[in-house]
């Protein structure tokens, strides 16, 4: 059995991700697509699979908010110390809140990502 129709969620919660931050990057820091869709792929994962896993028995505001501040960090740091951009924890916290945001209001309105 294919593990593919398992990953369909996180899929569709990955792209929308990355059509809201891609822009902002961009328009941020002038970067690439690739770069800029390079911060997501390397949190989105981790958010998804490892604070969301079953495995950690905590509340799901608890999950969410290590999450988020790990997103937002961890982004930061990626645009920072990996390519030199300033303002980049400013810019990290706009691209995941408006993230957040969205697919927060997508999830209530569409039920989805």
């Amino acid at each position: 059995m294919s593990a593919l129709p398992a990953l369909w969620p996180w899929l569709r919660a990955f792209a929308f991700t990355q059509l809201v931050e891609i822009p902002i990057y961009r328009h941020a820091f002038g970067c690439s697509v690739l770069e800029a869709f390079g911060a997501s792929a390397l949190t989105h994962p981790v958010v998804w699979f490892v604070f969301f896993g079953p495995w950690w028995h905590a509340s799901y505001l608890e999950k969410a908010v290590c999450a988020e501040l790990f997103a937002w960090l961890a982004e930061a740091a990626y645009f920072r110390y990996l390519h030199g951009r300033r303002h980049a924890l400013w810019w990290s916290l706009v691209a995941n809140a408006a993230s957040l945001g969205l697919g927060l209001l997508s999830r209530a309105w569409f039920g989805a990502p």
